[in-house]
């Protein structure tokens, strides 16, 4: 009777024990909504890895949030001096490329149909809102297995987000395709909580009406086609158009078969005007650059080339597909 009485006991002990030290996703959950979702505001830095092309490119991230509706963003590829940067203030959103000198505005409710891994709000509100999100512990670390809530769900439609156990702050972030593989990892480099900035801070430097700069010279320019490398079994190109014009040379390609839309790169103009242009629909993310996205088409310009797909046949989320595939012809 004693032995069984002893024998009980331990299980009771041993029980508690792993009670204690291993807390449930729940209660995780519950100390890293408090911890990244309640704060007035952060700070911090990150590095993006795409390895969605032929070549991983990396990128350096740099973001700002102010409560509740204040965010900085500022993308820059290593190696190069070109950056893009989108700011939302009470003005709107706003999407600003230094080097063609050119700012677009949007009316939208960026980030909040929009989620996006370097945004640590929008990763908590990820892992609340999944609920078959998976927790597992390795090491020093809380893995949560999540599905995506970003324009590249259907390519990309899981994420791991690695989270420090003493710190409760992200680690990394690593983005899958349907095969798991990794397509895409943000990694926090620096994360200050509590940064608290005023609205002037994320006001956009313009110049007023009455004061646009002198028109720029036309320079005609050489083209680099891009092509697109998603691959859909009964679509192909169908036709392919080039005609000269006073900027350089515009290409136009047609896909047909199973799905249709077409295609058209042009370099990019400098603006003559430093105002803000009005764009119609909504900011997408692409990772490398921050397109427009409508109903029937999704437009974009970087490295140089203005790019533009059109269909009536494509969903958003297709669009998006091949926006995000195009490659240099060279790279194909």
């Amino acid at each position: 009777m004693r032995s069984r009485l002893v024998a009980f006991l331990l299980v009771v002990i041993m029980v508690l024990l792993a009670a204690c030290g291993s807390p449930s996703k729940e209660d995780v959950m519950k100390k890293l909504s408090g911890k990244w979702s309640d704060t007035k505001g952060y700070d911090l830095q990150a590095t993006m890895e795409i390895k969605t092309g032929s070549e991983p490119r990396l990128y350096d991230v740099s973001v700002w949030h102010t409560k509740p509706d204040f965010y900085r963003v500022n993308v820059t590829q290593e190696g190069s001096e070109d950056s893009q940067m989108i700011v939302r203030n009470e003005e709107g959103v706003f999407v600003i490329t230094p080097s063609l000198g050119k700012t677009y505005k949007f009316q939208s409710d960026w980030p909040a149909q929009n989620s996006q891994a370097y945004l640590i709000g929008a990763l908590s509100d990820d892992i609340k809102a999944d609920k078959n999100a998976i927790m597992t512990e390795k090491d020093k670390t809380y893995i949560f297995e999540t599905a995506t809530r970003n324009n590249h769900k259907k390519v990309l439609p899981t994420q791991q987000i690695h989270i420090d156990k003493k710190t409760l702050l992200p680690k990394h972030v690593s983005i899958l395709d349907e095969n798991k593989e990794e397509k895409i990892r943000i990694t926090f480099k620096k994360i200050s909580l509590g940064m608290e900035r005023k609205p002037a801070d994320y006001a956009v430097e313009m110049e007023k009406s009455g004061t646009e700069s002198p028109p720029a010279e036309k320079e005609s320019m050489a083209l680099s086609t891009y092509l697109p490398s998603v691959e859909w079994e009964g679509v192909s190109l169908v036709d392919e158009e080039v005609i000269q014009t006073e900027n350089g040379i515009r290409s136009f390609m047609t896909y047909g078969g199973t799905k249709e839309f077409i295609i058209v790169q042009e370099p990019a103009s400098k603006p003559e005007s430093t105002l803000p242009v009005s764009v119609e629909g909504d900011p997408v993310d692409l990772g490398f650059t921050v397109a427009a996205l409508t109903e029937k088409s999704i437009s974009w310009e970087s490295d140089g080339v203005s790019f533009f797909i059109a269909s009536d046949m494509l969903t958003q989320a297709e669009l998006i597909e091949v926006a995000a595939s195009m490659q240099p012809e060279a790279m194909k």
